[in-house]
């Protein structure tokens, strides 16, 4: 390995075909982005340059309720922290003491990660299908609601079931992620836990927890970045509606550029998400928790 890292050329060779990808994909298309943002251009017609016009209408104007589209997805963000890292890392604690089925239990798990956004859109649309769906059959039999809900029509719940959807789909993916921080802890600390008297939650608490801190910063910069860009879910579920309710920068972003033919304002979104996912991603890591070493 150490001769392999010695020959820089070596190195160049694996590293710059990645490197090209990354510059044509990603540079290259967030400054084509900005590039439109500056103009008004409908895909056709020539471009007009129009300068931060475009900015003013999203902050400003609140042209299309892009400051509702761009609360969404905070909100999903804050809900994705406060339940589905605390139900990834609980789940990733159970499996990783080994409980009987453990190896089933992980992989059920990790399968809805695998499945693709529309499977995945129609499965719960039928779940939440007002007419045959199996929420409200289970409500319905438990006397809770005398008719079908559309769940996913309604503007006040939308959202949260919208979330649902993406806690289920997830946490798989954030569970395996602290699972293998959980299974790096040294056997011999939770016995030595246990020896002194601890339960099992004060082991977690004081132990699993604050060995665990920088893989659950990660998983935390993870989870609040694929808030801030959610689409897919979304899109296929609701598309942002009902008026709006679930509307969140990416499918606004969409909508615009592809069925308004706005290129220019809708370019405008995409640099607003880029910016703000880099900005989240600086402030969290900022964020320096205790280092324990083991």
């Amino acid at each position: 390995m150490n001769k392999i890292l010695s020959n820089k050329k070596a190195i160049v060779f694996f590293i710059l075909p990645e490197l090209l990808i990354f510059l044509f994909v990603v540079i290259y298309s967030v400054g084509c982005s900005f590039y439109y943002s500056l103009h008004s251009w409908n895909g056709i017609t020539d471009k007009v340059f129009v300068g931060v016009q475009n900015y003013i209408s999203l902050f400003v104007n609140n042209t299309d309720g892009f400051l509702k589209a761009m609360m969404n997805p905070l909100i999903l963000a804050v809900l994705s922290v406060a339940i589905q890292l605390p139900l990834a890392l609980f789940l990733a604690i159970v499996l990783a003491r080994g409980i009987k089925g453990s190896n089933f239990f992980r992989t059920a798990f990790f399968i809805p990660v695998l499945f693709s956004s529309v499977v995945m859109g129609q499965l719960w649309s039928m779940i939440y299908n007002p007419n045959y769906g199996l929420l409200n059959a289970i409500l319905e039999n438990l006397g809770i609601i005398k008719t079908g809900i559309a769940w996913l029509g309604n503007k006040n719940t939308a959202l949260i079931c919208t979330f649902v959807a993406m806690i289920w789909k997830y946490i798989g993916y954030y569970m395996l992620l602290l699972y293998s921080a959980v299974k790096r802890i040294p056997a011999e600390l939770f016995e030595a836990a246990e020896i002194d008297g601890a339960t099992k939650f004060k082991a977690a608490w004081h132990v699993i927890i604050p060995l665990s801190m920088p893989s659950i910063k990660t998983t935390v910069v993870m989870i609040v970045i694929g808030a801030l860009k959610a689409f897919d879910t979304i899109y296929v579920l609701t598309n942002g509606g009902p008026d709006h309710a679930t509307e969140v920068t990416s499918t606004l972003m969409y909508t615009t550029i592809f069925k308004k033919n706005l290129y220019g304002y809708g370019s405008s979104m995409a640099v607003f998400i880029v910016i703000e996912c880099l900005l989240f991603t600086v402030l969290l890591n900022l964020w320096k928790p205790k280092q324990y070493t083991y």
